[in-house]
């Protein structure tokens, strides 16, 4: 409605500070083409109002309007719901994180208790090892000496065997076999 008053008030004040007014022949005259147009003008904005274009404008303008808003509102809407994913996103990312800190300084932790057995591991393994060549060279050298004893009672045995073959009889040799058996038969029962 108020439209309508804006454009009749529009139309009054054209045809007022019109230059037909300034012509020689009558304003309302058919013969003067600036009437005419007028008149056409006036009866198109007539049939405009008789068939309610405005209003169907206005209603269509209103429909268009309505349409963006409830275009805007759901963008709102998405706009929330994605600054809402966004930080539901950035909050398990932080926990993510805090989880994969964790991990790092659970491992390292682990690789230095790892480090740590490891090294009392090899000190043991090291001292079994050096108990073992110790081990190993006190057998050695028990059975050098062993040999060693065996080399010389064989050598002393045979020495004293060449001697005594040299230096008895068979009599003598006789007698010592004979002291020899009443000695293990004394031994033995």
């Amino acid at each position: 409605m108020i439209a309508m008053k804006q454009t009749i008030a529009t139309l009054i004040a054209i045809t007022a500070a019109s230059p037909a007014l300034a012509a020689s022949k009558p304003f309302f005259s058919l013969k003067n083409t600036d009437f005419v147009v007028m008149l056409g003008f006036l009866v198109f904005i007539g049939i405009l109002f008789y068939f309610k274009v405005p209003t169907l404008i206005g209603g269509m303008l209103d429909k268009r309007a309505e349409g963006i808003k409830s275009e805007l509102d759901e963008a709102r809407a998405l706009r929330e719901e994605a600054q809402t994913l966004l930080a539901s996103y950035e909050r398990k990312q932080k926990e993510v994180q805090e989880q994969a800190d964790r991990i790092v300084a659970h491992a390292k932790t682990e690789a230095a208790e790892a480090a740590e057995q490891a090294k009392a591991d090899l000190k043991v393994s090291i001292a079994r090892r050096l108990q073992a060549a110790e081990d190993q060279i006190a057998s050695a050298e028990a059975n050098a000496v062993k040999e060693v004893r065996d080399r010389a009672v064989s050598v002393a045995v045979a020495v004293a065997k060449d001697v005594v073959a040299k230096q008895m009889t068979a009599e003598q040799g006789g007698q010592l076999i004979d002291d020899a058996i009443s000695e293990v038969e004394a031994k033995l029962h």
